[in-house]
């Protein structure tokens, strides 16, 4: 099997993505370049969604982002990251948290 040589970033993103999952054999990460800079694509087991993104999206946010941002300008470009969601995940909702039609209608008036 041929080893595809991977950049920089995503050989970071790889690294730290797959130590922190539960199933590092299903991680994908897709590099795509374009005037905007790099868009790192990733995409993780339905199961390890909460890892990776953390509680209220901290790890990602806090986390992962600056991270990949640090790497980018070592290396003279500009990184963003892209976590898919993974299909049949379900985000948790606080049930204090939906309102009904009549209530959004009301905080609008």
């Amino acid at each position: 099997m041929e080893q595809q040589v991977k950049e920089p970033e995503e050989q970071f993103l790889h690294y730290i993505i797959t130590s922190i999952v539960d199933y590092p054999d299903d991680v994908i990460i897709e590099r795509t370049v374009d005037n905007m800079g790099v868009l790192l694509t990733l995409t993780v087991n339905p199961q390890d969604m909460g890892r990776v993104i953390g509680k209220e999206g901290k790890m990602a946010q806090l986390a992962l982002r600056p991270l990949l941002h640090a790497v980018g300008m070592k290396h003279n470009a500009r990184v963003n990251l892209k976590i898919n969601e993974p299909l049949g995940s379900k985000r948790e909702v606080d049930a204090e948290d939906l309102k009904t039609v009549d209530q959004i209608v009301d905080e609008l008036s």
